[in-house]
């Protein structure tokens, strides 16, 4: 039976209050909230109605009413309005989002500074993906009338947003659709394959709509392009002016200036031979000419979520390699234990190349 106008208004009054207060409704209460022009003896008859058809229940003979599980299931799918968040609450949610990543990124500062400083030479740290990154899902968060957030979560959990504002007012249902094509038609793709589906979805949607559309594929694009450029982390860059090979500012300032600076850092050794936790690369051996003089020892650990983290000593070729070696593979075995189980390797544990 579809009910009127009026039954409904006298049902969503009820059940907003009854969540408010959590006491039976009367007739008073509802025709102060539902701000109806009719009498309380209408209004009673109206609840009674609603109580034969199930969607209000009486707990007792003179009480108000309540809603039952009909009248909520109603109220959620026809009668309540869609609240929109505060910035305030959008800031909390992102940070919260975004809490694993920043935690992420300070483990691996630290250790890089710890190892840094027991090993007296310059470390770099980094996390990479170990296959190719797609978006796993598209939330979009009604901020305004025309404004909303868009969060992008890739399939290595990587959550970055965006806050989108338009110049024009977008309803829920104008928010849902775009929602719907976004998580139907651009999860599962790179980047490459996205920005090829955008080109041919552009010929056979509207203006407007293909507009909001690409602003959020093409801010999902550029946090998938963020995920190979690996974001290197350094320390301990003075630990080079204690050794004699570096006592000299002219032999020295070259290679501090590569290790401090975030472009050039972007090209350091990453990538082990195949089947090794550690590689070890002695001075030509070392394909970037800032490295050609020096030693660069790296280890590899799991992060988990389809990443990997690689970290390693930089330092001249005449370093302790023994030392250096078995103290770099406890940290990497370390890191792995504590991302996967959140545990440490036994005190005293030897580090080894393999």
């Amino acid at each position: 039976m579809e009910l009127t106008d009026r039954k409904k208004r006298i049902l969503r009054a009820i059940v907003e209050t009854y969540i408010a207060t959590a006491e039976p409704v009367g007739s008073k209460m509802v025709s102060e909230k539902a701000g109806l022009d009719v009498s309380t003896a209408t209004i009673r008859n109206e609840m009674a109605d609603l109580t034969e058809l199930g969607y209000l229940e009486q707990p007792h003979t003179s009480a108000g009413r309540i809603p039952s599980a009909a009248g909520y299931r109603l109220y959620v799918n026809e009668l309540m309005d869609r609240q929109q968040l505060t910035l305030q609450e959008t800031e909390r949610i992102n940070q919260a989002l975004n809490l694993k990543m920043e935690e992420l990124d300070r483990v691996i500062d630290r250790a890089g500074k710890v190892l840094s400083q027991i090993s007296d030479y310059p470390v770099f740290t980094a996390a990479t993906t170990v296959e190719r990154v797609t978006v796993k899902r598209f939330d979009l968060l009604m901020v305004e009338d025309n404004a909303f957030i868009a969060v992008v979560m890739t399939d290595n959990s990587i959550v970055k947003n965006k806050l989108v504002r338009m110049p024009d007012r977008l309803s829920d249902t104008q928010l849902q659709l775009l929602s719907a094509v976004l998580n139907s038609s651009f999860v599962g793709l790179s980047r490459e394959e996205m920005e090829q589906a955008l080109d041919k979805m552009e010929t056979r949607t509207a203006p407007a709509a293909f507009e909001l559309i690409s602003l959020v594929v093409e801010f999902a694009v550029e946090v998938l392009a963020e995920q190979t450029q690996r974001k290197v982390h350094t320390a301990g860059i003075t630990h080079l002016l204690e050794h004699p090979e570096y006592h000299s500012l002219d032999k020295a300032k070259p290679l501090m200036t590569y290790l401090s600076e975030e472009n050039e850092t972007s090209k350091l050794p990453m990538t082990l031979d195949k089947g090794k936790n550690m590689n070890i690369l002695i001075g030509p051996e070392n394909v970037n000419d800032a490295l050609k003089d020096t030693s660069v020892v790296m280890a590899s650990y799991d992060i988990g979520d389809n990443m990997k983290g690689v970290i390693g000593v930089v330092g001249p070729t005449r370093m302790d390699y023994a030392k250096v070696t078995a103290r770099l593979s406890y940290f990497a075995d370390s890191l792995t234990r504590m991302f996967g189980k959140g545990e440490l390797p036994p005190a005293g544990q030897d580090g080894n190349e393999e």
